[in-house]
């Protein structure tokens, strides 16, 4: 969700400072070592990594440096390590606003979704004033490309009216889950790498989205709301009519890859979003404002996929989301506010995980 730049001709190599290991983790965060900061300034978020433990997708935004909204960039998390310097160049277009970036298996290409074919600019923002809600945008401008690591954009895969984005890949390379508004409701979808064998795979009421598989590639986990009440249902069908979703309210689940075998994981209240496997596959980390009555701030938890033996693993006072491990479970990447001199930013941390 994240950058303005001149044409993709124009990549520009950016890069920051890592930071001192030893200030940026608390001394309960007892599951991170060796931590460094990849990125300084700006919102940077939403960082995954790729097939082979060493590059990652991100976003970023920041007006100061004339990235007005989100765009996307690709790294070598390797260049951090030894007090090293992080890297990056932006792989998408410039243009619109993009969003959930996610390297393919031929380590060659990555995916991501876009508004760039509606228009350059960005998209507008909900104003919250008139609305009077915490909500999110759902642009039905979004779909979903294929690029190449120079930011060449080689394949369309979604062309359906309305909102396709928040796309991720199975660890064994051979589908794609994503989200889309196709059917009139927020619903996850699966589809093979070229876009074709589209298959629906949830089917209840309330957003559905960010979307993860198992390392067997067998399960998925997600983010859901679930309006309940007929109040419920009609406010949030009011509001997607608007092209906005309220994120306040969501849990994690669990089910088969074809969307069988649904299990509620969680039953915090809040917003528990964010879901991935830990790389054995037994247990899912996830990020949640639960234990804060106003909502704020979110932390990161480690919860057994079965929904017992919850533990809390950051302890930031800000804004600790987006967690997910590299394949061989070494690593553990995820964004946050901490380090940010008491500002708004929002970086990317990456450390070392010990079990």
């Amino acid at each position: 969700m994240y950058k303005i730049l001149p044409a993709v001709v124009l990549l520009a190599s950016l890069s920051a400072t890592a930071q001192d290991k030893k200030s940026l983790a608390y001394p309960d965060e007892k599951h991170f070592k060796n931590m460094r900061q990849l990125t300084t300034g700006g919102d940077n978020a939403e960082a995954y990594f790729g097939f082979d433990n060493e590059h990652v997708t991100f976003q970023r935004t920041n007006p100061k440096e004339g990235v007005n909204c989100d765009q996307i960039y690709y790294g070598d998390v390797t260049t951090a390590d030894n007090n090293g310097t992080f890297k990056y160049n932006l792989v998408s277009t410039g243009k619109g606003r993009t969003t959930c970036a996610y390297l393919m298996p031929d380590k060659q290409h990555l995916l991501y979704a876009s508004t760039h074919l509606a228009a350059d600019t960005c998209p507008a923002t909900p104003d919250r004033s008139k609305i009077k809600k915490y909500v999110w945008p759902i642009y039905d401008s979004y779909d979903i490309f294929v690029a190449d690591l120079k930011g060449n954009i080689t394949k369309q895969l979604t062309k359906t009216k309305g909102y396709d984005a928040e796309a991720t890949i199975s660890p064994k390379g051979d589908r794609i889950i994503f989200t889309s508004m196709r059917n009139g409701d927020i619903d996850l979808y699966t589809m093979n790498l070229d876009g074709t064998h589209v298959k629906q795979v949830t089917h209840t009421t309330g957003y559905d989205g960010g979307a993860c598989f198992s390392p067997d590639g067998k399960k998925i986990v997600w983010r859901a709301s679930r309006p309940g009440t007929p109040e419920e249902v009609k406010e949030y069908k009011d509001l997607l009519a608007q092209g906005l979703v309220m994120p306040t309210k969501m849990e994690v689940f669990t089910a088969n890859a074809d969307g069988t075998d649904v299990h509620q994981v969680t039953h915090l209240g809040k917003a528990n979003w964010a879901p991935a496997f830990t790389p054995d596959g037994k247990k899912i980390v996830f990020a949640s404002n639960h234990e804060y009555e106003r909502g704020f701030p979110f932390n990161m938890y480690l919860i057994n996929a079965d929904g017992t033996g919850m533990e809390r693993i950051s302890h930031d006072g800000g804004f600790d989301a987006f967690p997910m491990f590299s394949p061989d479970g070494k690593k553990f990447i995820f964004s946050s506010n901490r380090n940010n001199g008491g500002g708004h930013d929002t970086n990317v941390f990456l450390c070392d995980w010990v079990d």
